[in-house]
């Protein structure tokens, strides 16, 4: 990958992105390593060239399908909670999208396992990650509601879009001591950041804060 592009010019620069992880930090994100990655992780790689000038900006942005990267902010926090107690060696991911949160985990677990249901989103987020030179990351196009059972169980379940509920499907691949990491409610409502750890059989669920997520759709778009 051309390293102009890589490291940012103007708006990308590196002047920039110190800016939004400064502001990250007086939002209350503590957790060095997750402020570090967010930092030298080129976000606007990830979305089209023509709204590069705004990547660095604390808000989501379009990527296509009718889908977003969601804030900087949000990534952090999801990030730092997953990791609370922690480095977890396998992570799922539900929603590639554009393969931003996939890089970031990706800097800071062992192996992370990516789903997506939008093909054209996919084969994107696989081309950009390629580029990225990074390896430890797994892709599957498919339905996210079902997880990814081949892999399973794992340390921590990262949910990057809204089901009306949390999946049965996603809880029972939790690895017992596992953190899950999911916004739920419907477009219409307020939608809630949840924790959810599982011990045994029980699952203890704590709310975070109020979001705003794309709703986790069933099936897959080719």
């Amino acid at each position: 990958m051309n390293a102009t592009r890589l490291s940012g010019i103007g708006m990308t620069s590196q002047r920039t992105r110190s800016r939004l992880v400064q502001w990250l930090l007086d939002e209350g994100i503590q957790n060095q390593q997750v402020l570090t990655t967010v930092e030298a992780t080129p976000r606007h790689l990830f979305i089209d060239e023509g709204l590069s000038h705004r990547a660095y900006e604390n808000t989501a942005l379009p990527i296509g399908e009718g889908q977003t990267i969601s804030q900087p902010y949000i990534v952090a926090r999801m990030t730092e909670l997953l990791l609370e107690t922690g480095a977890s060696d396998k992570v799922l991911e539900i929603g590639t999208g554009c393969g931003y949160q996939t890089a970031i985990l990706a800097k800071l677990c062992k192996t992370v396992f990516s789903v997506e249901r939008i093909r054209k989103l996919h084969m994107q987020a696989r081309k950009t990650l390629k580029g990225l030179n990074l390896h430890n990351i797994q892709l599957l196009f498919a339905d996210g509601f079902n997880g990814w059972q081949q892999n399973a169980p794992f340390d921590g379940i990262i949910v990057t879009a809204a089901p009306a509920q949390i999946p049965e499907k996603l809880l029972l691949q939790l690895a017992d001591g596992g953190r899950m990491i999911i916004p739920v409610g419907s477009q219409e409502a307020e939608q809630e950041l949840y924790l959810v750890e599982r011990q045994g059989d029980k699952f203890r669920k704590t709310f975070i804060e109020k979001v705003k997520f794309v709703p986790l759709v069933g099936g897959v778009a080719r």
